[in-house]
């Protein structure tokens, strides 16, 4: 729901048209993704709060839920949309970090998890 209908493959304009003639819920809540979509692209924080507020009103337990996490986190959103920059290569590198201890089960030095994280990155620059 959160690509354009003309960019997904798996189903047509015109069948999502019925699907949301069948069940109207999904208009609504493709409708409330679109908006987020737009509100995070449009760099409009002010747009946030409203979007919030309209979406909440329409009492779906997933989307409410939703609300409900950036409420819990409303800086840390609004940083997102004023914002050109985020954390998220720190968060990809220490994930990757993470995977490749579990991998050797935690039995490596630090010198030994350096050197195949290294590994790992440079047979990745070449391919």
């Amino acid at each position: 729901m959160y690509r354009p209908i003309d960019k997904i493959s798996a189903i047509s304009a015109e069948q999502l048209d019925r699907i949301i003639g069948e069940y109207p819920v999904i208009g609504r809540v493709y409708d409330a993704v679109s908006g987020f979509k737009q509100t995070l692209l449009g760099k409009k924080e002010s747009e946030l709060d409203k979007w919030l507020e309209e979406t909440d009103s329409l009492e779906i337990d997933e989307l409410s839920s939703f609300i409900n996490g950036i409420r819990r986190d409303i800086a840390a959103v609004k940083n997102a949309i004023l914002l050109d920059y985020n954390n998220g290569l720190a968060e990809g590198s220490v994930n990757k970090l993470k995977v490749v201890k579990r991998i050797m089960y935690g039995r490596n030095s630090f010198e030994m998890l350096k050197g195949k994280l290294l590994r790992l990155e440079l047979k990745r620059k070449i391919n």
